[in-house]
């Protein structure tokens, strides 16, 4: 059965919409996907607050100055160069033990004053509103992603025109900035301003500056997977499987002997090439990401404390994203991929699990219908110690 994400890009629970990572950032998924994806510049405005709350200055203020934050989690640059971390970072202790690379606020800070512009490197592996948005644009997409924010003190140009080696979706959470950027048409003028998202595929020239107050904006980068990639993880096994003896000695004089030596190891390439289960890689390419992905378990010790508890009328929500996809597996078995892992069961729970992937608040008494009570407590709580759903009450 090829794998299907069964998050759907709109689902309501208790009557509040919620939109995909995907549906927030383009303003419709599917024609994302199919009409704009690796394309072309695209343009996209939403209600602000769906997004400004996801980093605020004051969230930036509080990494920077109130937690042991470290290069290369931060970087500075200036005049489109980035500037040596021991301009910016100082050493210290804990329990005895050297740290280095520790960020100092003051330096920091007088930098920006000259117009320095502070990159926070990496913001899904330790923010968790961008650990959560990450997470669902990669399950919706199939590529990985990665959060960068850049805070900008008023006209300052952080870096000259350039372009990335990924594709980006760009948003505003504080003050503005207008952006060049370099189309087959032409050069385009945007002013980003929260509530305006922008989609760049790689390659797009481009550059941006603040404006009159401090700017404060998230990239998401998408470091796309391709065909060549694809194409490389099938063949690679093939290629290794090629006897790795001797080229004939004096083929030099004798190249004949050496093409038909050749042309006999190609043959046999191409035949295993041939051979391969086109659509068996490519549900094991889709399993394998689904199910290798970093995953945020915030949240995970209380839940664990607050297993006991749970009840058959106990509201669990699914953790934000993450994926909840099933595909079939050896000996009457369903798989569930969950991110960074998966747990197999018996195919008989198929139905349940369906029932279970379409939601996004559950309660064990949900699932009376298809199993005993004792069963779906039991299956909960082991959706809950895999890190799929929450207890919320």
């Amino acid at each position: 059965m090829t794998p299907r994400t069964l998050t759907a890009p709109t689902a309501r629970t208790a009557e509040v919409t919620v939109l995909s990572a995907l549906d927030l950032l383009s303003g419709d998924a599917q024609a994302f996907a199919h009409k704009v994806w690796a394309s072309r510049v695209h343009l996209h405005q939403t209600d602000p607050e769906r997004l400004v709350g996801i980093l605020s200055l004051d969230d930036v203020d509080a990494l920077l100055t109130s937690t042991a934050i470290r290069t290369p989690a931060v970087r500075l640059a200036h005049n489109g160069s980035v500037l040596p971390e021991s301009s910016y970072t100082k050493g210290g202790t804990l329990a005895g033990k050297p740290l280095t690379g520790l960020v100092d606020p003051r330096r920091l800070f007088d930098l920006v004053d000259d117009g320095a512009s502070v990159v926070l490197q990496g913001l899904q592996r330790y923010w968790p509103p961008l650990t959560r948005l990450v997470g669902e644009l990669e399950a919706e997409l199939g590529h990985p992603c990665q959060a960068n924010a850049y805070l900008t003190p008023p006209g300052s140009q952080g870096f000259a025109v350039h372009s990335d080696s990924h594709d980006v979706f760009v948003f505003q959470t504080h003050g503005s900035k207008r952006w060049e950027v370099h189309t087959d048409d032409g050069v385009q003028d945007i002013l980003l301003e929260p509530g305006l998202v922008m989609y760049l595929p790689t390659g797009t020239p481009h550059a941006a500056r603040a404006q009159d107050t401090v700017s404060l904006h998230v990239t998401l980068g998408i470091n796309q997977l391709t065909w060549r990639h694809l194409v490389r993880r099938a063949v690679t096994p093939l290629l290794d499987a090629v006897d790795d003896g001797h080229l004939p000695a004096a083929y030099v004089d004798q190249p004949g002997t050496l093409g038909a030596g050749l042309a006999d190891r190609l043959t046999a390439l191409a035949a295993a090439v041939r051979g391969l289960d086109a659509d068996a890689l490519a549900r094991e390419q889709a399993e394998g990401f689904l199910s290798s992905r970093p995953m945020s378990l915030a949240g995970g010790l209380r839940d664990r404390f607050a297993l006991p508890g749970v009840r058959s009328e106990t509201l669990l929500q699914r953790r934000r994203g993450r994926p909840f996809t099933l595909v079939d597996a050896p000996e009457d078995r369903v798989r569930v991929l969950l991110g960074d892992r998966h747990l197999d069961v018996p195919a008989r729970l198929r139905p349940t699990l369906e029932r279970v992937a379409e939601r996004h608040e559950l309660r064990p008494a949900d699932l009376h219908d298809l199993l005993d009570p004792e069963s779906a407590l039991v299956l909960c709580r082991r959706l809950v110690l895999e890190g799929a759903f929450t207890v919320h009450g």
